[in-house]
């Protein structure tokens, strides 16, 4: 009776927040004309002395950070760029990184936010893919773009910003300095007019993701839909005297959308790293007075894996939001760092369906968000295949079975329930069902499997197809076993994801079919380390000396995946990434015990 009694209290306390914060979500729908850079303005207008982000010893004002994305603005407009345009950023987190960004909202264009992991053929495809003819290039990312050689984008303008914690050093060939470009331009807001034609529903960001095949593709994601990216920190209580910590990367939605908007929306401070560190972690937040911090379920991991520290102690954290808290360490992880309220949350940059778990119950993503209608369908993981009835509609799961988590598309005054798709029409229309329980209905996929008990909350299975998730990262396979396959050895190979014990997702395997030639690990290892970025290298490989395929020739990823790494169990001679040696290498018994012991990590 008390827990059903609190769970009362806390949801008419979460709708109490509700009324405050989610009204203001029909001013800034897809057909408003307000956008991202009317509620900069607006807060640079109210609160301009507060601090709004704090980065390595130093300090933005909301006023500063506006005057600086205004001289972005005017340096953009002066050379034409506006709505319908499309700049790529390549950098760090940094304050400049939502400058940038900042100012470009101001005139209409869009920001494509590249992962700074990404070399090679990929970071040339993500280019390309968004049309792209301006670069914005972190000047601690210059390496990145100098090794792409003769493969660089032809057409594309790269500007190099300075990073005050480097030496000035020489600029990439080819290349020109935006602090010198933009030097001397005004601080003063543009015209409102420059973006009168500007709506909700136009493109703020190109945010990259993988899909369960292929190269990284650009999803759309709207000024409406940034108005909504901090919702879970507001309903978690978060105000004007709270202290965010974010060490996540920018260019990903839970760092560059949630974290952001959650401080902007509240007037608070950001407390932002350049990137995340387990033996940093805790003394971080003690120093910058953090009362919250964004999280993925990595983070969690190897926090609590991480040796006791006195700064752990120390914190003020009222509150933390994220995804990927798995259930067999949230309540040691809640526990040892006394985290008074978690909020877990579902969702997927592209996605038109969030979940919201703000009651702490244990191990699930919640309950539908506001405005989100969702289901689970029957999923055949075997032969790939949603289960239908004679009618050929899509059959709805029961309480506690498995089944695909799918989402009605529909359009309104706000962005929930939307489905604003990639740049790629192909790519978009793979994501949509169509008359899944009527004639003419629409449901976005999301490719995972959930499932959901009595009381109506949702806990996360698995995902479903060529996709597995690893550093906080989603791997396609298809993108691995192509950058394999450059190789002239490398006849065929299936990629796949596999569990290593004490470790969040699964790390990359890939089975070869080698054709004349010995393995040489090390060459091999010298290609996937140029080819593929550092989350996506394979971990472990198993050399066949065929492949195992379907009656329709398809590889048998399923059977791979199940025998894994281990020797008991796979016959063919086993390999493992070793870094140190810079090769791959056989995989010893010795290794493999180190493997399952935690002593040794990729």
């Amino acid at each position: 009776m008390t827990r059903r009694l609190s769970r009362l209290w806390l949801r008419l306390r979460i709708g109490l927040r509700a009324l405050r914060w989610l009204p203001g979500m029909l001013l800034w729908g897809p057909g408003s004309k307000r956008t991202t850079a009317d509620l900069v303005e607006r807060c640079a207008a109210r609160h301009p002395d507060r601090v709004f982000v704090t980065f390595e010893g130093r300090e933005r004002t909301y006023a500063e950070y506006n005057a600086a994305a205004n001289r972005v603005a005017h340096w953009a407009l002066e050379r034409g760029i506006g709505k319908g345009d499309v700049v790529a950023l390549l950098m760090q987190n940094r304050p400049e990184y939502l400058e940038l960004w900042t100012g470009l909202a101001k005139t209409g264009a869009t920001t494509a936010l590249l992962n700074t992991n990404l070399a090679g053929p990929a970071l040339v495809h993500v280019l390309e893919s968004a049309g792209c003819k301006t670069l914005l290039l972190g000047a601690e990312c210059a390496g990145v773009w100098e090794s792409l050689g003769l493969e660089r984008p032809a057409g594309v303008d790269v500007r190099v910003v300075r990073d005050p914690a480097r030496d000035s050093e020489p600029l990439p060939m080819g290349t020109r300095s935006f602090d010198e470009e933009s030097e001397g331009y005004s601080d003063k807001n543009p015209l409102a007019s420059v973006r009168a034609e500007l709506r909700g529903a136009d493109p703020l960001f190109y945010i990259y993701t993988s899909g369960t095949t292929g190269l990284p593709k650009a999803a759309r994601f709207s000024h409406a839909r940034f108005m909504g990216g901090g919702v879970f920190s507001l309903l978690s209580g978060m105000n004007r005297h709270d202290v965010l910590y974010c060490a996540l990367p920018l260019y990903h939605t839970v760092g560059g959308v949630m974290c952001v908007n959650a401080v902007l929306r509240t007037g608070a401070r950001l407390a932002l790293r350049r990137r995340f560190s387990a033996g940093r972690f805790w003394q971080d937040v003690v120093e910058t007075g953090a009362t919250g911090f964004q999280y993925i379920g990595e983070i969690c991991r190897y926090l609590l894996a991480a040796p006791p520290s006195p700064w752990e102690e120390r914190h003020q954290i009222r509150f933390c939001v994220g995804n990927g808290l798995r259930p067999d360490i949230w309540e040691a992880f809640q526990q040892r760092f006394r985290i008074p309220h978690i909020c877990e949350f579902y969702g997927a940059t592209e996605s038109n369906v969030s979940m919201l778990n703000l009651e702490g119950q244990v191990g699930s993503v919640g309950r539908p968000a506001p405005g989100t209608r969702v289901a689970l369908v029957r999923y055949d993981v075997a032969g790939d295949a949603h289960l239908r009835d004679a009618d050929g509609r899509y059959l709805p799961c029961a309480d506690g079975e498995p089944g695909e988590l799918i989402g009605e598309i529909r359009e309104g005054r706000t962005a929930a329930g939307r489905f604003e798709g990639y740049t790629s029409k192909e790519a978009s229309e793979k994501k949509v069902l169509r008359d899944v329980f009527a004639p003419g209905d629409r449901w976005f996929r999301t490719g995972d499997l959930l499932r959901r008990d009595a009381e109506g909350f949702y806990y996360f299975v698995d995902r479903i197809g060529d996709t597995f998730r690893w550093k906080g990262e989603n791997v396609s396979t298809q993108e691995v076993a192509e950058a394999l396959t450059r190789r002239p050895e490398v006849e065929l190979c299936a990629v796949y994801g596999v569990e290593v014990p004490g470790c969040e997702g699964r790390a990359g395997m890939a089975a070869l079919v080698l054709g004349d030639g010995a393995f040489d690990g090390g060459a091999l290892y010298a290609h996937v380390r140029g080819a593929l970025p550092a989350y996506a290298r394979p971990a472990f490989l198993r050399l066949q000396p065929q492949a195992a395929l379907t009656g329709t020739f398809k590889l048998r990823k399923l059977e791979l995946q199940a025998e894994g790494f281990d020797p008991n169990r796979v016959a063919d001679p086993l390999y493992y990434r070793d870094d140190v040696r810079e090769r791959y290498a056989p995989l010893t018994p010795e290794v493999l015990a180190g493997i399952r012991s935690g002593e040794r990590t990729f």
